[in-house]
């Protein structure tokens, strides 16, 4: 019976401490977990786990490993909301699957994604033909965000908590050199004041970073 006891006491601890370090953590939708969530999802799993089989085991010597868990989570979203060299290492970047109704296959190959994958998702978006599509992206979650040729025009994140974004460059058909005097011409010449910059309507908005005025 205290065997019982135990474990039922145990449970509703853990279900509470559990919600309180995932409340803390963050608020992220399951779909849109990087490798780094699902790791360490994963490993307070098991902790759980063992804090509930093995009722012999002290329950902060279970829990203790749950608490580094949410720290080094608490440290790298810290990390990766201030370097976004260090977000792209960990989470990875978009991927082009499709550009102006032609399938990436180099991209596909390097991503390990097929044909089978990349219909399933058109299928879920009411889409029935590649050619329709002007930009497709394979999200680091896995999703594919798709924007079609019909559609207004793709606005392009062109500088991100103040890097260059190149490969946005590069779709059109611009570079470092022509975002750097654009910026020049509307009163921007410090890269590391910009908090985001993007592509809109053939011509580049500005938004500083908090510490300074914003700007378009």
């Amino acid at each position: 019976m205290e065997v019982y006891l135990e474990i039922l006491l145990r449970t509703i601890f853990l279900y509470i401490f559990i919600l309180i370090v995932f409340r803390l953590m963050g608020k992220r939708e399951v779909g849109e977990l990087s490798i780094m969530d699902l790791v360490i999802f994963v490993l307070i799993a098991e902790c759980v786990a063992f804090a509930l089989e093995d009722v012999d085991t002290p329950l902060f010597q279970n829990v203790f490993p749950i608490i580094i868990l949410f720290i080094i989570q608490y440290l790298n979203s810290l990390i990766t909301l201030k370097n976004k060299k260090v977000r792209d290492l960990i989470d990875g970047d978009p991927s082009i699957m499709v550009r102006d109704g032609v399938i990436q296959q180099e991209e596909m190959r390097k991503q390990r994604y097929n044909l089978d994958d990349l219909f399933q998702q058109m299928r879920e978006e009411r889409i029935p033909s590649v050619s329709k599509i002007a930009y497709a992206f394979l999200e680091p979650s896995g999703k594919l965000s798709i924007f079609l040729k019909d559609d207004d025009p793709l606005i392009l994140p062109l500088i991100v908590d103040g890097f260059i974004v190149e490969r946005h460059l590069t779709l059109i058909q611009k570079d470092k050199e022509w975002l750097i005097q654009s910026l020049k011409n509307k009163g921007y010449n410090n890269l590391e004041e910009i908090f985001f910059c993007c592509y809109e309507n053939y011509d580049i908005q500005v938004q500083l970073r908090s510490s300074s005025k914003n700007g378009s």
